[in-house]
């Protein structure tokens, strides 16, 4: 195997700007390849480095990091400077930066006194920090001498210097000393400068517990002007891609408000940060663009200044084009390309294995242009490293490039034969990497044929990977890659697969779940047959660790009494061989809110109390309501009630109460999920007591007897007796008898006024009083004395317009005063006396309805009464105690009726061709009964039996059967034939007989004969007899379709209801009834004429063979 020679490429290297801990070894790193493997040396300061000489100093074996250490003593100080790193081999020499090594530093802080500082309160003041110089600078801060942060906002603050600037000073900003404070980041030390003392002087005695002020009180106001920057204008260098910081500190009274505009534009908003209460504008990676004029402006009522800032942007150099490594064969040509830009633009310098090009030797093949390096016709032995540095006044740039001239044939540096599987319609990559000098030709083939892949489908990359655009199936099988040049060729094949993705078919969905529950995340997956594909859980991007609750199947994760603990972010990952998919969902678990903590009462007055407490957790689902409750100890004690709700965005509430109440409250929190736990109760408040503030409710009055009045009333609830010793003053007087009141005093709430008149009304009052005062009065309510029995019954009762169901009465008004009462109504008793069918038995029990009525004609209408029936009634007046005497009993009949069902419709007996019914009387009969309905139903065909039985026999298969009786079924049977096994006998006998017939029939045709049974005209024929002129039988007649004589057309509009009875749909006339009233005739159907005329049939051609009476 050939082995590839290469100059030197450094690899890894220290920083520019090396600070090191004087603590720690000092590690200068130096790595670099190379082939030769390179040998390393190092300059100190611009000169060489003799590391043999310095026992402190050690290289890295095959590296050329050094090692300086200080074990055996030594100062880490002395080895402060710029070193070099120089990496070297056959074929060239590779530079490293320039490194600046320098050692941290953290100095104390001088000694000194600080006498206090003596300030007028409202003036400003700044208190220097000036912490020592430190490498890197220290972190400052300030804090009081109890270690506490010094409290920061738009009034004081501290500047970029490290500074402590008051806009204005406060009476209170004496109570504290100031310390600045300085941390050294390398060595992690804090030091401190000895605090500041103020003395503030103020013109009136300042008082911490009272006064609370945020601004001075009673000192002269004064107009804005800046603490830092000092003038109108300042400048402002920053370098491309470091961070800006502007600041503005102003001082007045009130303190000034800090604003920020940038002059002939707007402030980049995507990069400006506002700082330190809006004292410092903040505008990280600067760019060219951020150059130009800023303006503070600081403000108050009483004025307003600006500052501007002139802000230049300055560079470092950076690259437009760095210059790679060129790999040439003889006879090549090639270029190095250095550009930098900068501000101001930087100075290209070009060297070769570390030495000024200028300085090398002389080159024929080579010319420098400016930032370019061209090369013609390369020669074996001219491999060099070149290096470009770009530098300006703020910084520089050094580059190494290796030209490496080489004469090689092509070769393959990837595996050999690779299996790539890939996912359909993936963008995919096949890669091919090579060598060689001269630069091959790679070109792709397919399964060994045709001409190259380019172009279309696909792309070849330089660097030999072939794209498809789009995998296919199609797209499978074996891709070759040849690499050619002029000194020969080398191949590699890669075998491509082409598989269906993996598919979460059915991901997890977002879910909020009640703390206890079970939550369930379904995760369904398909993937390609040949690449099974796992899923596997992740919560919050961490593996999940199922544990014993946790269950996962196939599809799913199940997660049993969900806890706090299990919300976060849920994610399947469903994962093949070659491809994978993720979906996530969050899991939110809901809970009861946390009970309400801290419940404090303040603002206390009469009747209310300010009520204030700290909200629990809410557990993912907002408190949506506040329930306040109270306890009492004097009524009800140790029972909990409500008070009263407030929103679930307040936690301070003013609560409204009653006089003479000893409360304890306590608060509950109401969210979507329940009511949390009660708080613990507050302490005791108890209201003073008051006059009561209600009216007793439900006041009135009326008599328990004929010659008294009793007033009763509701008492006063607990909560509202508003103080101790509670009782009732109650006042009536006759109305309108312009007399006295009277009154009573009572604890009670009845009283009762004795020998009144009947009926008389009163003027009613009551007042609740205790040993506070007393309440309002209540208004006037009337009140009645006792009633007595009415003196007159209501005269001339009667009936008009009798009906079969209902009546109209009629009766004569009674004189109002001899109700000796409240007139009701007229009251109405009446009975069923009889009914008027023989031999029916009937309930004689009483019933009422009234009628209020104060017309001259009263009348009403009495309904719901039982037809054919026999009624008897009578009329009182009544009050609200008594009735008066009946009026006259009068007795009517109510007329005929539609008659009830039937009490039952039932088919006793089946049998092939009859059926049995039977059926019992109506309970109300409503009239004398004449006969029973019957409608049954054969096919298509309705017909309609009129009969007097209870029961009847229909011959004939029947489909539908239906008793009625004037208005309602009472019954109805579906029977399903073709189900029936006798039915299917009998077709299958049928259509034997048939066949049998026929056979008959041709065999008499054939002999010239006739048909035995037509031999005989005046013979009727049965239904099986019936032949048309062909032969075939036929069970019904020409008119079987149409409608029977003397019919009514049916519900379908094809057949017709009988009027009265079946007798008609005889042609002969032969009906007859037997003398219990049973129709035994028959049912014909009419022949052709020129069949039939002149002769009776004697038997029945319908489906309906008989119809008997069984009764």
């Amino acid at each position: 195997m050939c082995i590839l020679k290469q100059p030197p490429t450094i690899m890894k290297q220290s920083v520019k700007n090396y600070i090191v801990d004087p603590r720690d070894n000092i590690i200068i790193e130096c790595e670099a390849k190379g082939n030769p493997v390179p040998t390393f040396s190092w300059r100190r300061n611009g000169k060489f480095f003799n590391i043999g000489k310095d026992p402190r100093v050690t290289m890295r074996k095959r590296s050329g990091t050094l090692e300086i250490g200080f074990r055996s003593g030594g100062r880490p100080e002395d080895y402060e400077g710029e070193y070099q790193c120089f990496a070297t081999n056959d074929f060239g020499v590779s530079l490293s930066n320039k490194i600046l090594l320098r050692v941290s530093k953290a100095p104390l802080w001088p000694k000194e006194v600080l006498e206090p500082v003596s300030v007028t309160e409202g003036s400003a003041l700044v208190l220097p920090c000036n912490p020592p110089p430190g490498l890197p600078p220290p972190f400052t801060f300030w804090m009081d001498s109890n270690m506490s942060p010094i409290p920061q906002d738009k009034r004081v603050s501290m500047g970029l210097n490290g500074d402590l600037y008051f806009s204005n000073v406060l009476a209170q900003d004496a109570n504290t000393d100031y310390s600045c404070k300085a941390r050294f980041l390398f060595t992690h030390t804090i030091q401190e400068k000895n605090p500041y003392k103020l003395k503030v002087q103020t013109k009136e005695p300042y008082n911490d517990t009272s006064y609370n002020a945020s601004e001075p009180h009673g000192v002269a106001e004064s107009t804005p002007t800046f603490l830092s920057p000092s003038g109108s204008e300042s400048s402002k260098m920053v370098l491309r891609d470091e961070q800006l910081l502007l600041e503005c500190i102003a001082a007045g009274l009130p303190t000034p408000i800090i604003k920020w505009f940038k002059k002939g534009g707007e402030l980049p908003g995507q990069k400006v940060k506002f700082e330190n209460f809006n004292k410092t504008l903040k505008i990280v990676s600067v760019s060219e663009e951020d150059a130009g004029e800023y303006v503070c402006m600081a403000n108050n009522h009483l004025g307003t200044i600006r500052h501007s800032i002139f802000v230049q942007v300055k560079a470092a150099p950076y690259w437009l084009h760095k210059p790679s490594d060129q790999v040439l064969a003889p006879e090549e040509n090639g270029r190095l390309v250095c550009r930098a830009n900068g501000n101001p633009k930087p100075r290209i310098e070009w060297l070769v294995n570390g030495q000024p090009i200028e300085s090398s030797p002389t080159n024929p093949n080579r010319q420098v242009l400016g930032d370019t390096i061209m090369f013609h016709s390369v020669q074996i032995g001219s491999s060099a490293v070149y290096q470009c540095n770009a530098s300006n006044e703020h910084g520089y740039l050094l580059a190494n490039a290796f030209v490496n001239v080489l004469d090689l044939p092509p070769r393959m540096l990837g595996p050999k034969n690779q299996l790539i599987k890939v996912i359909k319609n993936n963008r995919t990559f096949l890669d091919c990497p090579f060598f060689g000098s001269p630069l091959p030709e790679l070109r792709w083939f397919k399964n060994g044929q045709g001409s190259g892949l380019d172009g279309g489908q696909y792309r070849v990359y330089i660097n030999g990977t072939l794209e498809i655009k789009r995998a296919r199936a199609e797209d499978e099988g074996t891709y070759t890659c040849v690499a050619s040049s002029i000194l020969g060729k080398a191949e590699n094949q890669v075998r491509l697969e082409v598989k269906e993705p993996t598919r979460i078919i059915q991901a997890p969905e977002h879910q909020s779940a009640i703390r206890g529950s079970t939550a369930r995340f379904t995760c369904r997956v398909t993937s390609d047959p040949s690449l099974p594909a796992s899923v596997a859980w992740m919560k919050d991007d961490k593996p999940l660790y199922l544990g014993w609750r946790l269950k996962k199947d196939d599809e799913s994760l199940s997660i049993p009494n969900v806890n706090e603990g299990d919300e976060g972010t849920y994610t399947c990952t469903a994962k093949s061989e070659i491809d994978q998919l993720s979906a996530s969902a969050r899991l939110t678990v809901l809970a009861r809110p946390d009970p309400p903590m801290d419940l404090d009462l303040s603002d206390p007055a009469a009747r209310s109390v300010r009520l204030t407490w700290i909200p629990g957790k809410e557990h993912r689902s907002p408190i949506t309501e506040f329930l306040v409750q109270f306890e009492e100890d004097r009524w009800e004690p140790g029972r909990w009630q409500n008070l009263s709700s407030y929103p679930g965005d307040l936690n301070s509430v003013i609560l409204q109460l009653a006089p003479f109440v000893n409360y304890q409250f306590r608060v509950i929190a109401i969210n979507s999920v329940g009511q949390s736990d009660p708080s613990r109760p507050s302490p005791r408040y108890k209201t003073t007591g008051a006059a009561p503030d209600a009216i007793p409710k439900g006041l009135r009055g009326w008599g328990s007897r004929k010659d008294n009045m009793e007033i009763t009333w509701e008492p006063l609830l607990d909560l509202e007796r508003n103080g101790p010793n509670l009782h009732y003053i109650v006042w009536w007087r006759r109305k309108d008898a312009e007399e006295e009141w009277n009154n009573l005093t009572t604890v009670g709430t009845k009283h009762v006024v004795h020998n009144t008149e009947i009926y008389v009304p009163y003027e009613l009052k009551i007042q609740a009083r205790n040993e506070f005062g007393a309440g309002p009065e209540s208004n006037l309510v009337i009140g009645y004395s006792g009633e007595d029995k009415p003196t007159d019954a209501p005269p001339d009762l009667r009936v008009s317009k009798v009906d079969s169901t209902k009546v109209i009465i009629h009766w004569n008004p009674v004189d109002l005063n001899s109700v000796q009462g409240e007139f009701k109504e007229y009251r109405l008793y009446y009975w069923r006396e009889s009914s008027q069918v023989p031999g029916l038995v009937v309930s004689k029990e009483k019933k009422v309805k009234g009628f209020y009525s104060t017309t001259v004609k009263p009348s009403g209408m009495l309904s719901d009464l039982a037809p054919y029936s026999n009624y008897k009634m009578f009329m009182v007046v009544a009050n609200n105690r008594f009735e008066s005497q009946p009026s006259n009993t009068v007795a009517f009949t109510t007329k005929e009726g539609v008659p009830d069902a039937p009490r039952f419709f039932k088919i006793n007996r089946r049998s092939l061709d009859t059926i049995h019914l039977e059926w019992a009387k109506p309970l109300e009969p409503n009239g004398i009964l004449t006969g029973y309905q019957l409608k049954y139903q054969t096919g298509e065909l309705i017909l309609f039996i009129n009969t007097n039985s209870l029961c009847v026999l229909l011959s004939c298969p029947l489909s539908r059967l239906v008793c009625l009786s004037d208005t309602t079924p009472a019954y109805i049977d579906q029977v399903d034939i073709a189900t029936q096994g006798w039915f299917i006998g009998l077709m299958c006998a049928i259509a034997l007989i048939i066949l049998i017939l026929l056979i008959v029939c041709f065999i008499k045709r054939s002999r010239g004969g006739k048909y035995p049974v037509r031999d005989k005209k005046d013979l009727p024929l049965d239904a099986v007899d019936q032949k048309d002129q062909d032969g075939s039988f036929d069970y019904h007649s020409d008119e079987d379709n149409k409608p029977l004589q003397g019919s009514q057309t049916s519900l379908d509009g094809n057949v017709k209801e009988s009027d009265d009875s079946l007798v008609d749909y005889g042609e002969g006339g032969d009906g007859q009834f037997n003398e219990d009233g049973s129709f035994i005739g028959q049912y014909t159907v009419k022949k052709d004429k020129d069949e039939t005329e002149g002769n009776e049939s004697s038997e029945a051609t319908s489906p309906v063979n008989a119809i008997y009476s069984l009764a």
